[in-house]
């Protein structure tokens, strides 16, 4: 399988995905130089916009690593990156609204990312066994594990489509908000930031999607 000839059907989606990663680094770090001329940081526009939702009892907290950013539902607590949470830039501010969009989306009940919610602990399963299983079903011509690592795999790949509205409604919630906070310059650098992260997620996606094609192509190679 090293030598698989099916791996150039990944082949679009594993470039599109070094591109997305070039992008959203690229752009987070231009913009990352840029002072917001309110001289807020990125956890206090987080803090406000939580605020003003009614969300006061949703904590921030710093966590370590970079852009590793996020909303934690099961504790109510929004965690901001070494880059982010005492940031004065508009890249920080980018990526803390989009996150409060997270908290918001859980608060008011959106159902994809109650459905994408639903999911994390069976797609905490089934991302691990997936591959061992279908590897080991070829290993054996087993057909029964190469279809369970096929469905596990779907799981995957199923979870990845309902992350796509989840992150881009965040994204639109937080532009919309930051315009007011952001002068006209500062909201195109702060949505540039966040069309470029958007940009992982559909390379992830698709990525998943080639994939679980490439899947059922080898197995039915082995059936033949």
């Amino acid at each position: 399988m090293l030598l698989d000839p099916t791996y150039i059907i990944v082949l679009p989606a594993l470039i599109l995905a070094i591109w997305a990663q070039y992008k959203v680094r690229s752009t987070f770090n231009y913009y990352s130089r840029f002072r917001v001329f309110s001289g807020k940081s990125a956890r206090e526009v987080a803090r406000d916009i939580l605020n003003s939702y009614g969300l006061s009892y949703v904590k921030i907290e710093r966590v370590s690593g970079s852009l590793t950013d996020h909303y934690d539902p099961r504790t109510n607590i929004l965690r901001l990156s070494d880059d982010v949470y005492d940031s004065e830039s508009i890249a920080a501010i980018g990526v803390a609204a989009h996150e409060a969009g997270h908290a918001i989306q859980h608060n008011k009940g959106y159902l994809p990312i109650s459905i994408r919610n639903s999911f994390v602990p069976v797609v905490n399963i089934v991302s691990w066994a997936a591959f061992p299983l279908f590897i080991l079903g070829m290993f054996l011509h087993n057909g029964i594990f190469i279809k369970l690592g096929i469905i596990f795999f779907s799981c995957v790949v199923i979870f990845q489509l309902i992350t796509l509205p989840v992150e881009f409604d965040a994204s639109r919630r937080a532009l919309k908000i930051l315009k007011g906070y952001l002068s006209g310059s500062e909201y195109e650098g702060a949505k540039k930031v966040l069309s470029a992260a958007a940009l992982t997620y559909i390379a992830s996606a698709l990525m998943g999607i080639l994939e679980l094609l490439r899947l059922f192509l080898i197995a039915r190679g082995d059936d033949e």
